[in-house]
């Protein structure tokens, strides 16, 4: 499996290295990246058609949060500097567009990405389940959080006809914790979106490691190691970080 280690500090240049995968994974080659993404705030694209969207943007940038817009549906996500990013690309193949041959479907997709993010973080020690509370951020079927407290992690997934990109957040630490709950309690009360800022976790606040590289190389092997990687990896280095 190809993956890539790093980040780049433009967001627009840093989305190009994440849809180079996708493109790849068309062609046969799957890949792989867990990074820490530049401080900014993704909106989706049904944030952009909020009235007060413009409002929304100008209030995440004078908390100090980049808006960008990503290319999937789904709500707000902050990262706030040690916030996680990945992105599996998973070829499709010819003939299945809809990806419910042998790469799975995209419900076994999200599923299997769910059990990958809650297995490597157990393994660190965080305890953590399937789902999430109300009125968290990014809300949506495929999230990770606390065992009884916030959410860690949310899951999204884009697909073409001959790739998918399963693509999701992990909050790693209290501090992050806490800055996202403040951007997005702000961002999503301009765009009237219910949102409790009680409601972010962390893997530190799970009982796991506040390390975002020891964070990013579980999850990196637990998408190598799982049911699309064969445990080889061809490691490129981009940027810096992790």
């Amino acid at each position: 499996m190809r993956v890539l280690r790093g980040a780049v500090d433009d967001p627009d240049a840093d989305r190009e290295r994440t849809a180079a995968l996708l493109t790849d994974a068309g062609d046969g080659t799957p890949g792989l990246r867990v990074w820490a993404p530049a401080r900014q705030i993704a909106f989706g694209r049904r944030d952009a058609r909020a009235e007060a969207f413009d409002r929304a943007e100008r209030i995440a940038a004078e908390r100090g949060f980049r808006p960008v817009e990503r290319d999937v549906g789904g709500r707000a996500v902050a990262y706030a500097g040690d916030t996680l990013a990945f992105a599996h690309a998973i070829p499709l193949g010819e003939g299945d567009p809809t990806g419910s041959g042998a790469r799975g479907s995209i419900t076994e997709r999200y599923d299997r990405t769910v059990e990958a993010v809650v297995g490597a973080l157990r393994e660190l020690g965080a305890d953590v389940v399937a789902g999430e509370p109300p009125a968290s951020f990014c809300p949506g079927d495929h999230s990770v959080r606390v065992a009884g407290g916030g959410k860690v992690s949310g899951i999204a997934q884009r697909v073409r006809a001959d790739a998918a990109l399963v693509a999701g957040c992990v909050v790693v630490t209290p501090a992050d914790a806490r800055a996202i709950a403040g951007v997005s309690d702000a961002v999503y009360d301009a765009i009237g979106v219910p949102f409790d800022p009680e409601t972010v976790g962390s893997v530190a606040a799970a009982g796991g490691p506040s390390e975002p590289e020891r964070v990013a190389r579980a999850l990196e092997d637990a998408f190598v190691e799982g049911p699309w990687g064969d445990g080889s990896r061809r490691v490129e280095r981009i940027g810096a970080g992790r």
